[in-house]
């Protein structure tokens, strides 16, 4: 699972930390939500976010991945919602556009303008890092709309 953590001052964003969270292929389920909790809480603890951005899922052919990272996002929101933070969620389209300014923007576009935006010398590794990363973009420019309408 990616995570990315950026700052905004004054409309400009400036990248924290990005990474993302592994677990050993071959692990059962519940092993791995636990690694997955377990390094969530270390991260919210040393970066102590003012808001949390998750990309909404998508339906996917394969019953048994959409299974598991279903699984691993109710491990993320939970996270999230034991310590109040608000969390805002969006669809793929909606971060493509506002990343790149282009809804089907493939992949090596987004990670690009990812790289421009927070004025990066290289693309962000691994791609769920820089995933992770567009979707903090995407945060930081909705985010505000989405405060103020919202009370």
């Amino acid at each position: 699972m990616g995570w990315g953590v950026v700052d905004e001052h004054a409309g400009t964003l400036q990248l924290v930390d990005y990474g993302a969270i592994t677990t050993p292929a071959g692990m059962a389920q519940p092993q791995r939500l636990r690694i997955l909790y377990d390094e969530l809480q270390s991260l919210l603890q040393r970066y102590q976010p003012n808001d949390a951005a998750v990309e909404e899922l998508f339906f996917s052919r394969n019953v048994t991945t959409a299974l598991s990272v279903g699984q691993a996002r109710g491990v993320v929101l939970l996270a999230f919602t034991q310590i109040d933070i608000p969390i805002y969620e969006y669809k793929p389209l909606s971060v493509k556009q506002a990343v790149s300014g282009y809804g089907n923007a493939d992949k090596k576009q987004m990670q690009e303008m990812v790289r421009i935006t927070l004025q990066l010398n290289r693309i962000p590794k691994p791609d769920d890092a820089a995933d992770a990363l567009a979707v903090a973009i995407c945060h930081a420019y909705s985010g505000p709309m989405l405060r103020r309408t919202s009370t």
